[in-house]
């Protein structure tokens, strides 16, 4: 008799484990995750030029400070994100004025400026608010939940700002006061929303026990199922009224709570992964400050090398324009030297955001700090056209900007023809693990070397370590010298790059989404020629070459030496400068 009541027991422990897994807790893609793989966005361009917050003072006041000092110092910025709290309540979406005066002529002059506007928000109708100026909101609240706008009845939630119901997705009323809320906002011409990552908390305790359901006006959910929902709702309803509008959400946080990713693919035109201690290699043990910090999370002990693991996680799930807070969100302190690596890695991600708390006014930290942070924040906005043909590419279900390697720690590939090799610790030496095929030095590019083979080498602080794959075609928008690559004079032109093999092609995709150039390349012993078909560009060939060209030619014209093509002999580089051309041929003959 005991050995059969043992037996049964075993069986309900068993059923109750694999009911648990499989029904209770619908996270890991068992049966409840075959919406996960949906077609990624067309990312708009200027979400990936440079983005731009801070997270300790919340003020319109230091916004105007950071915005008006980095243009003084000629850092690019396209998008300030308006973060928590900047409404009177959490997502009643009124501006409070006390931090953000006049809002509507606020606003209008960061647009007229030529800035982006990201504001914070998530899917809660709080109760009670934790930082904003109306902490007491439960009539607000109790009216949403009397009209039935709220998940499961009254069962609220205690979040990192406050307590409160979870808006209603699938109830259209719901939606339509939620919406009309908005409207305010989106009439002040904000584009795009840092949605927030509430929605994980969205389950119902049973004697202690999570259980990943609650219920809508359409019956049960689960909590992946409202995730999907607040990420989808939000970004849909917002193309309605701005196709170029984006969507800030995670990709990746606790990989082992949520492996299959926060946001779907088709709502995620931009995610981050966060977040991050101002700290280098994971230690395993709080840091001293950790007591004196608002807002740590991992308990204050995970710092860059969290960032390369949920990045390259991010990316072989399968989302595609990824970034991490620069430096890291939570701490005190900045270190410079990790400032200016995390910066320097962050150039090779499809998101550049500098933002969280501690001091992000580069010209009240280090002159080293401001010159390489700067150098690299242009590089990146340098290298949006060639960003954007993956963006292109993966919205087509082609490749992806950032592809993990499996050999060298943290490596990826960056497009097809970059190889980064990030600095994770507190050293100006890396391992770099080089694949088979020509590679070279992108700061340094004269040297070829070639792969497979594994190399220790020295990095100063204005360089970092970014193979570029010899056969190369990487176009580029350069405006300034900080890079070595250009300078102002290149302003209006396209800057293509080109590494020699024996031939090659590109499709650089118009970052106006609308127009595309074919460039292709053919190079033998006695000449090069190069065709750019379809839409026309003008643009500036920036060739590595040994030789120096006895003839250029363009549509069976010569071009002049000096005049219109230059040839460096210690830089090996080959510039050819072309406003205007009818058919796009060139023949360099040597």
């Amino acid at each position: 008799m005991k050995k059969v009541l043992k037996i049964i027991l075993i069986t309900i422990i068993v059923l109750f484990v694999i009911a648990y897994f499989y029904l209770i807790l619908p996270f890991w893609g068992m049966p409840f995750n075959a919406q996960r793989h949906g077609q990624i966005p067309l990312t708009p361009a200027w979400a990936l030029e440079c983005w731009l917050w801070e997270d300790d003072v919340n003020t319109g006041a230091y916004v105007d400070e950071l915005l008006e000092g980095y243009a003084e110092h000629d850092i690019p910025v396209r998008t300030i994100i308006i973060d928590s709290p900047w409404s009177l309540r959490y997502n009643d979406f009124e501006v409070d004025t006390s931090r953000y005066p006049n809002p509507d002529t606020w606003f209008k002059k960061l647009e007229d400026n030529g800035y982006r506007v990201v504001l914070w928000m998530t899917s809660m109708v709080n109760s009670y608010s934790k930082d904003t100026k109306i902490k007491d909101s439960k009539d607000w609240s109790g009216e949403a939940l009397k009209k039935g706008y709220l998940i499961s009845d009254d069962d609220q939630a205690e979040w990192w700002e406050g307590v409160g119901g979870f808006i209603d997705y699938t109830n259209p009323e719901a939606m339509k006061w939620w919406h009309g809320l908005q409207q305010t906002v989106f009439d002040y011409g904000i584009d795009g929303w840092k949605l927030d990552g509430a929605v994980t908390l969205n389950w119902t305790e049973i004697f202690g026990i999570p259980f990943f359901y609650r219920t809508s006006s359409e019956g049960l959910i689960t909590t992946r199922e409202y995730m999907d929902q607040y990420y989808r709702n939000e970004y849909q309803h917002v193309l309605k009224q701005n196709p170029e509008f984006v969507t800030l959400s995670r990709s990746i946080d606790r990989e082992y709570a949520h492996p299959e990713g926060f946001s779907p693919f088709d709502a995620s035109p931009v995610n981050w992964v966060g977040d991050q201690k101002h700290t280098w290699k994971s230690t395993g043990e709080s840091s001293k400050d950790s007591d004196d910090n608002k807002d740590l999370v991992m308990e204050g002990i995970r710092g860059i090398e969290m960032a390369l693991e949920h990045i390259m996680k991010s990316a072989e799930l399968g989302y595609n324009i990824v970034g991490s807070d620069v430096a890291g969100f939570s701490g005190r302190e900045i270190p410079p030297r990790l400032y200016i690596r995390w910066a320097q890695f962050s150039t090779f991600c499809g998101l550049f955001m500098n933002g969280g708390h501690g001091e992000r006014r580069l010209w009240k930290r280090t002159n080293e700090e401001l010159e390489i942070i700067r150098k690299f924040s242009w590089l990146h906005t340098e290298l949006v056209p060639y960003m954007y043909h993956y963006v292109v590419t993966a919205h087509n279900g082609g490749r992806r900007l950032q592809t993990p390697l499996d050999k060298g720690l943290y490596h990826y590939m960056f497009g097809d023809d970059f190889l980064i090799a990030p600095i994770y610790q507190d050293s100006k030496i890396n391992t770099v693990t080089l694949p088979k095929g020509k590679w070279r030095y992108f700061f340094e590019d004269n040297n070829l070397i070639e792969g497979p083979q594994t190399v220790e080498m020295e990095f100063s602080m204005d360089e970092y370590p970014v193979f570029v794959k010899e056969g190369a075609i990487i176009p580029m928008n350069i405006k300034r010298d900080y890079t070595n690559i250009g300078d102002k004079d290149s302003k209006g032109f396209t800057t293509i790059l080109i590494y020699l093999l024996e031939k090659n092609s590109f499709t650089f995709y118009h970052t106006n989404g609308k127009n595309k150039t074919e460039i292709s390349y053919s190079n033998t012993d006695v000449d090069l020629t190069i065709q750019l078909r379809d839409s026309k560009i003008s643009h500036i060939l920036n060739i590595y070459t040994e030789r120096k060209p006895s003839i250029v030619v363009l549509d069976d014209k010569q071009l002049d030496e000096n005049t219109d093509w230059s040839y460096n002999p210690d830089k090996h580089k080959l510039i050819i400068k072309t406003t205007d051309y009818q058919n796009g041929n060139y023949r360099i003959s040597y």
